[in-house]
């Protein structure tokens, strides 16, 4: 991979991260608050990424890009897991607080992620194991003051939505096409969201605000439609394993956004654990690649 290829990776990778901490942020707001409930919230949240997506991928064919054979228009694999990870993130935050849910979710994903790459007979070196654990050892120090015991169907759901959303990384990982290819998963998720739209009529669930629909839009349009197109660039520079452990920024970077947005002081316990989680990213991204260089310098 030359230095072009890495620095864009970087910076593909710096974005998609910031996006998925602000859609954090913005289901938060939406669902926290009450402003919506959680059903109506995903169906906005997946239109609003149709439609923003659908204008982009249609600019972009206008400039005569074509996708290679086979290529270009996602999956319905892929949708599925899309929808699934939408659908179960919301309704499970109706019953977990937001540190407990992240927890979850993101270690899910992690777990999901390597126990796919391990089973595919991608061994893992002892840097990377290590990397792996400071890690992980970091995000759980920093939710632990917030941690509660969750309730079964909550725990059960974002278990759910972190196996979906492993699982919709891992077959992004090989897309030549990202913006085709997330502009049609999205576009495919519209048979689920239209049968989710009737059962939640039927059910006379349905509750809207001005505010809650606009996070939801935003939710969909900016930090998940954009933010997964640029998610799938990225994942064409990393591995299983390093995509997998990246995502643990995620939460560190929503708590900095705490303190640059809401005033919150920086602890004490947000610096130890930011060391942790960084130096963990590091080892997993780098250690691979000099451990190698070094056993083959010694041959």
């Amino acid at each position: 991979m030359n230095l072009h290829s890495v620095v864009s990776t970087a910076l593909f990778t710096g974005f998609a991260l910031l996006a998925f901490a602000g859609n954090s942020v913005l289901c938060r707001l939406a669902l926290g608050e009450q402003s919506i409930d959680a059903g109506s919230f995903t169906i906005i949240r997946l239109l609003s990424g149709i439609v923003v997506l659908s204008l982009l991928w249609y600019l972009r064919q206008s400039h005569r890009v074509k996708c290679p054979d086979g290529s270009g228009r996602g999956s319905w694999r892929a949708a599925v897991m899309l929808f699934i990870y939408a659908l179960s993130f919301s309704y499970a935050y109706l019953s977990l607080d937001t540190g407990t849910g992240a927890l979850i979710l993101f270690g899910t994903v992690q777990i999901t992620m390597i126990l796919v790459s391990l089973f595919k007979g991608n061994r893992l070196l002892w840097v990377e194991w290590l990397g792996l654990f400071l890690a992980f050892s970091g995000f759980v120090y920093l939710l632990a003051p917030v941690i509660s015991t969750p309730g079964l169907w909550g725990f059960l759901l974002m278990t759910a939505s972190g196996i979906a959303w492993g699982g919709y990384t891992l077959m992004g990982r090989g897309s030549e096409t990202p913006l085709s290819d997330t502009h049609f998963n999205f576009f495919r998720t519209l048979p689920f969201v239209a049968i989710t739209l009737i059962v939640i009529l039927l059910a006379g669930d349905i509750y809207l605000t001005s505010e809650g629909v606009l996070l939801a839009v935003l939710s969909g349009a900016i930090a998940s439609g954009v933010g997964y197109a640029i998610w799938y660039r990225a994942l064409s520079g990393l591995s299983a394993i390093q995509a997998a452990v990246l995502q643990l920024l995620v939460p560190v970077i929503a708590a900095l956004g705490g303190v640059i947005f809401t005033d919150e002081v920086i602890s004490m316990r947000l610096m130890i654990a930011s060391l942790f989680v960084l130096g963990g990213i590091m080892l997993v991204v780098t250690g691979r690649y000099y451990l190698l260089q070094r056993r083959a310098n010694q041959v």
